[in-house]
């Protein structure tokens, strides 16, 4: 829909910038683990246990953080949380044993999932003034700062930097960045917006039905889709150091291959969807990602691991976009609930992903941990279906015969008024 309003371009750079600062500090710790792992002395099931703290931190923060949101505006959360992101970042490399460890991770999740619901609200704001939908742009910049930032990592591993004094650089690069460009730009009231017409009423979602049966099945897509992503963004440098016998340089690279591969797949999503489908693009990404991990776990060469993280990125890439869409076109359904639904349950698997693969890798191997991701890869395969158009069950027509009941009009004290 065409409109002469400006569309807020400064806003959306603001959020921009939020989406790849995010991803970059998310993608600098990543890029380190196996040197904090050897520096701690951790097994890869107290490391597992350490990354439930991150996870517990996430999921404490981002139910505050969208109540602060609602009350004090996404803008106020932005700015405090991608501050304490920024700050907790350093706190990880100078933990002196485990339980410290597992504290900073806590701080750290923390504010990471509280900027994530901010800027993920703020982007929703920007994409209503906007003709057309450009939340998968955002999330595309998100990746891109998983690739920087795993780009920086690696070669500053590979100069023989500290993960202390690789940290402090990124915190303070990036704080700067987003302090500099994004926080004065922020949206900071809805209504300020420039937006036509009135928002829609939020509902609730069923007790049962079709309804909620259908998102539970989007949830579930998008649950084995994060899952996996978590899987890779926390295990796939230390597969690559510890399985494939790589560098610390190279292992820093597996995850950057990873981000590459999903932040070209979310700019061409959107094409590619109306070419071949959304049921026949998630069929053919989860056999993509399947192959790809399959490849990356027998290969044992760094190298056909790099490609077979690559392939996991692309088939990741445009899944949880058509899940969206899918849920947010759930007929009798309101979009806010329905999206909350199914956002809930894909945020639990990347929660619980890096931990799960952890504890399983003590007990048995990483390669067979890691090979978890093909299965759940290929129950997307099964799922795919959910993400096509629901088909609207029309009520049936009233028998001939039957009396026609009319409502009563709504009494109105003026009526008896004479004019």
């Amino acid at each position: 829909m065409a409109t002469d309003l400006p569309l807020p371009r400064a806003a959306r750079q603001a959020v921009t910038v939020l989406f790849f600062m995010n991803g970059a500090l998310f993608a600098s710790w990543v890029s380190r683990i196996p040197a904090l792992q050897a520096k701690l002395g951790l097994s890869h099931g107290t490391l597992g246990l350490a990354l439930l703290g991150m996870a517990t931190g996430a999921l404490i923060s981002m139910p505050l953080a969208g109540s602060f949101s609602s009350r004090h505006g996404s803008h106020r959360v932005c700015q405090v949380s991608a501050a304490l992101y920024c700050l907790a970042l350093p706190l990880l490399a100078l933990a002196p044993n485990a339980m410290v460890f597992m504290l900073a991770l806590l701080a750290f999740g923390a504010a990471h999932g509280a900027l994530d619901v901010a800027m993920n609200a703020q982007a929703v704001l920007v994409e209503k003034a906007y003709p057309k939908p450009i939340m998968a742009s955002f999330h595309a910049l998100f990746s891109l700062g998983g690739l920087a930032g795993s780009g920086l990592g690696g070669g500053l591993a590979a100069l023989g930097l500290s993960p202390e004094a690789h940290y402090a650089l990124a915190a303070a690069l990036l704080g700067g960045v987003g302090g500099w460009l994004a926080f004065p730009r922020l949206f900071q009231e809805a209504e300020k917006l420039p937006i036509l017409g009135k928002h829609p009423v939020e509902g609730t979602l069923p007790a049962w039905g079709p309804e909620k049966r259908r998102l539970l099945v989007l949830g579930t897509v998008a649950f084995c889709v994060m899952i996996g992503e978590g899987a890779m963004a926390d295990w796939s440098a230390v597969f690559l150091r510890e399985i494939t016998g790589a560098t610390e340089g190279v292992a820093a690279a597996g995850y950057a291959a990873f981000s590459i591969a999903m932040a070209l797949g979310r700019f061409g999503g959107d094409r590619l969807s109306q070419h071949v489908g959304p049921v026949s693009l998630v069929r053919w990404s989860g056999f993509l990602a399947a192959s790809g991990l399959a490849l990356a776990l027998l290969g044992g060469h760094p190298v056909t691991a790099l490609i077979g993280f690559a392939a996991v990125g692309a088939g990741f890439a445009t899944v949880v976009p058509q899940v969206f869409s899918a849920a947010g076109n759930t007929p009798g359904v309101a979009s806010g609930p329905a999206m909350a639904t199914v956002t809930t349950l894909g945020y639990l698997g990347f929660l619980i992903g890096p931990p799960f693969i952890g504890l399983l890798a003590d007990v048995a191997s990483l390669p067979l941990a890691l090979a978890t991701i093909i299965a759940t890869s290929l129950l997307l395969m099964a799922l795919a279906p959910s993400v096509g158009k629901p088909q609207v069950i029309s009520k049936p027509a009233r028998p001939p015969g039957w009396p026609v009941i009319l409502k009563p009009k709504a009494f109105h004290p003026d009526a008896t008024k004479p004019a």
